[in-house]
């Protein structure tokens, strides 16, 4: 089983916490280790936010707290009244996430009987201890960028695959291809995504991620290519532009890399464009057919390489 470093923040963090609270002789010291578990967080980004969102939410808390337990009393319709005031006033000053840490604070207010600023004084070192430790736990984030390097080692050997498949179906017909790197292709795309979005959020001060744009950019061309297979399917082997176009299909899946090398097909592309123009103009129906499919496909692969065009080499 692997023990993930969420995991392994979380057993260093707390009992440090409980112990920092010890150490403090804070009443109420293991509730540190509470709010340490809950801040715990998977990004930077986050980390951050969950600890604005808590203790906002803490100290919001205990001003509701002492305004209604003091007016109304120590008793448990004190704390269904507060917290029917307290929610919808989270809720506004959008610190949600809080309710669940500042709840443990209500009780602790409850408990005491009488608010003073002792115990005020003691919470609010509870919450700094609390959640100040798990924010310096989430500022070691461990990098993504060998597993973000798979996934793209991966998907573009995946797409070099289908892009070789394309020109063995127009040079050859049918073929015995499962087509089980689509899907492969569309789950490492998700993954790829979802983890270079963390990455995201793991560098605060970064305006630029180069694999969240990689990635985006992978998925589009994608997309495209799904979009091609029906076309291929329709055309026949014999087409003499067919032929060709299979050549084209196998140069670019020997040209699937980060690099940027999409302006030389585009021009190649050109001048397969013309070559079409030129031709004599198809005699029967199913002719027709063959080159109007080859021509759409044209278009379609024009736009995969104008996505990878619009996309810097020095971004991967």
């Amino acid at each position: 089983m692997k023990i993930g470093y969420r995991t392994i923040k979380t057993a260093l963090g707390t009992p440090f916490a409980i112990w920092i609270a010890q150490m403090l002789q804070l009443e109420n010291f293991a509730s540190a280790g509470i709010l340490t578990i809950l801040c715990i967080q998977i990004t930077r980004k986050r980390s951050f936010l969950s600890a604005w969102h808590r203790f906002s939410a803490c100290l919001l808390a205990m001003g509701f707290s002492f305004a209604f337990f003091e007016l109304l009393g120590y008793n448990p319709i004190s704390i269904g009244l507060m917290l029917f005031a307290f929610i919808p006033a989270t809720v506004w000053f959008k610190i949600t996430p809080g309710i669940v840490t500042s709840s443990v604070i209500i009780l602790h207010l409850y408990g005491s009987g009488d608010i003073g600023w002792s115990i005020i004084w003691n919470e609010v070192l509870l919450i700094t201890v609390g959640i100040g430790t798990a924010l310096l736990l989430n500022l070691y984030m461990p990098s993504l960028e060998k597993k973000l390097n798979q996934y793209r080692k991966q998907v573009e050997s995946n797409f070099s695959i289908i892009l070789r498949e394309i020109a063995q179906f127009l040079r050859n017909g049918d073929n015995d291809w499962t087509g089980k790197e689509l899907t492969e292709t569309a789950n490492l795309l998700e993954k790829a995504k979802s983890l270079s979005y963390r990455d995201v959020e793991n560098h605060l001060l970064r305006s630029h991620n180069h694999f969240y744009h990689y990635f985006h950019m992978r998925t589009k061309q994608f997309e495209l290519l799904e979009r091609m297979l029906p076309l291929v399917s329709r055309i026949s082997s014999s087409d003499i532009h067919g032929i060709r176009m299979a050549e084209f299909f196998d140069d670019l899946a020997d040209a699937v890399h980060p690099g940027n090398t999409a302006v030389i097909y585009l021009r190649m592309l050109k001048e397969m464009k013309e070559d079409f123009r030129e031709d004599r103009l198809p005699e029967t129906r199913e002719e027709f057919e063959v080159r109007a499919s080859l021509f759409h496909l044209l278009n379609e692969i024009e736009d995969y390489l104008i996505i990878k065009r619009s996309f810097k080499k020095s971004d991967v």
